[in-house]
């Protein structure tokens, strides 16, 4: 089975993996940090929250092309936050917790903005999205015990809308 990578970012890591991890089709989920603004060579959950690295929260979604598209991911991407908000996400505020689609590819690029697009239309002109859409970068994993951190729990919903 040959997989893709989608990494995003909607605020905290561990509603948006829950999120994507029930999806059709999405094989792997891991949380991390990336789209760094300074220069870093790891991250940590306090370095990240303390603003040191300026990395956001992020999930790695690998998944099988052959059982869903980079599309529908993209759909679900926008359908568990609010891509209007800058730095923040319901209670959670601070850079870690913007909103990115960091692609891997051309074709990713042009996906995401032609979603972004799309969705923009839908809004209208009253909300802005600030979503960013940026080559992905280097991923730094997040610490053991916040992977699968709501499905270890037998929580379900999470932080995002």
């Amino acid at each position: 089975m040959a997989t893709r990578i989608a990494t995003f970012a909607a605020g905290c890591f561990w509603g948006v993996e829950l999120a994507f991890s029930e999806t059709p089709g999405v094989v792997l989920t891991r949380v991390g940090y990336t789209g760094c603004e300074k220069s870093c060579t790891g991250a940590t959950y306090e370095q990240v929250c303390n603003d040191e690295t300026g990395c956001a929260e992020a999930v790695e979604v690998t998944y099988d092309p052959a059982k869903t598209t980079y599309e529908k991911l993209l759909e679900v991407f926008w359908r568990i936050h609010d891509p209007t908000t800058m730095d923040r996400q319901g209670p959670d505020v601070g850079s870690q917790y913007r909103s990115g689609i960091f692609y891997h590819d051309d074709a990713q690029k042009t996906a995401a903005t032609n979603s972004r697009d799309a969705h923009q239309n839908k809004l209208g002109p009253k909300k802005s999205i600030v979503t960013e859409i940026t080559k992905a970068s280097q991923f730094f994993q997040a610490e053991d015990y916040h992977q699968q951190y709501l499905k270890k729990r037998g929580l379900k919903g999470g932080c995002h809308i």
